[in-house]
C-alpha cells in the first residue's frame, strides 16, 4: 500500500493502483452493486480528458509538455487500455464526481509516470489542477453521457432499419398467403400474412426515426459551463473549442446547448432519447409476442408460421423446440423498460442547478442502447430471417374463420349475417351451408361474395363480380 492525502487526510492505496485518495475512498464508500460502468463510458471519459488538454494547450492555459502528457494517457485509455483501473461502482456520490476523480486520477499517474514521476506523486500533472483543468464533474459527465450515447446511437439505428428491412422482405415473400385475421384474439375477417409483416415493418421503421430524432437533441453540449453554469475557470473560447474538438474525435456533428446553465440543470434530452427506445421496446415486445402466437403449437396452437429452430427447447420433453429469440427479444425490452422508469425518476430529482442522479442515468441509458442493439441484430439474424409460412394451414382456417360472415352484410344485413354465423358455429356447418339453406344467395354468388382473397382490399366483395345486384 502507499499512502496518499486528499483534503480530508490520508488514505492507503494498493500500490499497483493508478488510482488515487479520492478513487479509494469510493471504493470503501459505495461497494453496492459489483457493477461497472460500461466500456463506452470509460473511453468518452477519456475522450474529454484527451480534448480539454488539447484545447486547454491551444488556448495557452496549459504548459503543452503537461497537456501531451495528458492527451497521450487518455488516447490509451480511449484505445481500450486500463479500464481495470476504473473500479466506481455506478451507485455511487451523485454527479458522478467520484468517477471524474477516478479518470482525473488515473489520467494523471499515466502522465506523470511517462514524465519520469512517482506514482501517487501527481507531480508534475496534478488530477484536478491540470487533468480536470477548466472543467467539473458538473460538466463533464453530462457531457460524457451525451457523447457516449450518441456513438451507441450509430450503432442501434442501422440494426433498427435492418430489422424493418428483414420484415419488410417476409411481407414481400407472404403477400400472398391468406389466412385469419383475429381481433380481441377472436376470428376476425381474412387479412394476408404479408400484410401482418407489412405493418410490423413500418411500426419498427417509424420507432427508429423516433430515436433518430431524440438523438439529435442529445448533440447538444454544455461542457464548459463547469460547476454551475457560469464557466468559472475556463477560457472564454473554451466551450467553442471543446464542442469543436469532442465533434473531431467522435466523427459525430456536436454543437453547443445553447444554454450552460440548462444543460447542466436538465437531462431531459436523456429521458427523451430513453423515452424513444421504450417506445421501440413496446412494439417489439408485441411484434415478439405476436411471433410466438403464430408460431404456437405446432399441433395445438396457430401454428401458421414456423420460427427456425436454433436449440432444443426442453431438458425434459424429447423433440419440443420453443421460440427462443423472441422470449430473449421479451426480456431485453423488460430490461429497457425498466431502465427508462430509473432514467425518468432520475430526470425529476435534480435541484437548482444541477441533477446529481446522472451516474444512474448514465449506467442505464448507455446499458438500454447496448442491449437492444444487440437483441435486435440477433433476433433479426436468428428469427426474423428464417420465418416460414404455413400457408397451407393459413389458408384452411381463413376459410373456415366465422369471420368470413362479414363479407355478407351488404347482401342480407348485419342482423342475418350475425344469425349464419351464430347457427354455423352451434351447428357445426360452414356459413357457406347455412347460407344456401336459408336461400339467401345462390351458390354463383356466394363463389364471390365468401372469397376470402377479395376480403384482404378494400370495397364489397361480389360486388366487382356481378354478384348480389
Amino acid at each position: 500500500m502507499r499512502t496518499e492525502t486528499d483534503s480530508l487526510g490520508a488514505v492507503e492505496v494498493p500500490d499497483d493502483a493508478l488510482w488515487g485518495a479520492q478513487t479509494q475512498r469510493a471504493v470503501h464508500n459505495f461497494p453496492i452493486s459489483g457493477l461497472r460502468q460500461p466500456a463506452v463510458y470509460l473511453c468518452v471519459t477519456a475522450m474529454v480528458k484527451q480534448a480539454a488538454a488539447e484545447v486547454n494547450v491551444d488556448l495557452g492555459q496549459l504548459d503543452p509538455a503537461l497537456g501531451e502528457a495528458i492527451a497521450a494517457a487518455a488516447r490509451e485509455i480511449v484505445a481500450g487500455r486500463w479500464h481495470e483501473q476504473f473500479v466506481v461502482d455506478p451507485f455511487q456520490a451523485g454527479a458522478g464526481t467520484s468517477h471524474n476523480m477516478n479518470a482525473n486520477e488515473v489520467i494523471a499517474n499515466l502522465a506523470n509516470e511517462a514524465l519520469g514521476g512517482a506514482r501517487g506523486a501527481y507531480r508534475p500533472v496534478h488530477p484536478n489542477d491540470h487533468v480536470n483543468m477548466a472543467q467539473s464533474t458538473n460538466d463533464v459527465i453530462p457531457t460524457v453521457v451525451r457523447v457516449a450515447a450518441s456513438l451507441l446511437v450509430r450503432d442501434l439505428l442501422p440494426v433498427v432499419g435492418g430489422l424493418a428491412d428483414a420484415l419488410e422482405r417476409k411481407a414481400e415473400a407472404f403477400d400472398a398467403v391468406l389466412k385469419p385475421g383475429r381481433t380481441h384474439l377472436q376470428d376476425a375477417v381474412p387479412v394476408r400474412l404479408g400484410q401482418e409483416f407489412g405493418a410490423y415493418a413500418l411500426a419498427v421503421r417509424r420507432d427508429g426515426e423516433r430515436i433518430a430524432q431524440a438523438a439529435e437533441d442529445v448533440k447538444r453540449l454544455g461542457i464548459g459551463g463547469t460547476a454551475t453554469g457560469t464557466g468559472l475557470n475556463s477560457h472564454p473560447g473554451y466551450h467553442a473549442a471543446m464542442v469543436a474538438k469532442l465533434s473531431e474525435l467522435a466523427g459525430i456533428a456536436f454543437r453547443s446547448s445553447g444554454n450552460l446553465f440548462e444543460s447542466m440543470q436538465s437531462a431531459a434530452d436523456l429521458a427523451h432519447l430513453s423515452g424513444a427506445l421504450r417506445t421501440l421496446a413496446l412494439t417489439l415486445t408485441r411484434i415478439a409476442n405476436d411471433l410466438r402466437l403464430l408460431s404456437s403449437g405446432p399441433t395445438t396452437g396457430l401454428a401458421e408460421i414456423t420460427l427456425p429452430a436454433v436449440q432444443p427447447g426442453s431438458s425434459i420433453m424429447p423433440g419440443k423446440v420453443n421460440p427462443v429469440m423472441a422470449e430473449m427479444l421479451n426480456m431485453t425490452c423488460f430490461h429497457v423498460l425498466g431502465n427508462d422508469q430509473t432514467i425518468a425518476l432520475a430526470t425529476q430529482a435534480g435541484q437548482l442547478e444541477l441533477n446529481v442522479m446522472m451516474p444512474i442515468i448514465a449506467y442505464n441509458l448507455l446499458q438500454s442502447l447496448q442491449v437492444m442493439t444487440n437483441g435486435i441484430r440477433a433476433f433479426s439474424t436468428w428469427c426474423v430471417e428464417g420465418i416460414e409460412a404455413n400457408e397451407a394451414r393459413c389458408r384452411r382456417l381463413a376459410e373456415s374463420s366465422i369471420g368470413l360472415a362479414t363479407a355478407l352484410n351488404p347482401y342480407i344485413g348485419y342482423a342475418a349475417a350475425a344469425k349464419v354465423a351464430q347457427e354455423a358455429l352451434a351447428r357445426g356447418m360452414s356459413l357457406r351451408q347455412v347460407v344456401l339453406e336459408h336461400g339467401y344467395l345462390t351458390a354463383e354468388q356466394l363463389d364471390a361474395v365468401l372469397d376470402p382473397f377479395t376480403m384482404t382490399e378494400p370495397g364489397i366483395p361480389g360486388k366487382e363480380r356481378g354478384a348480389g345486384d
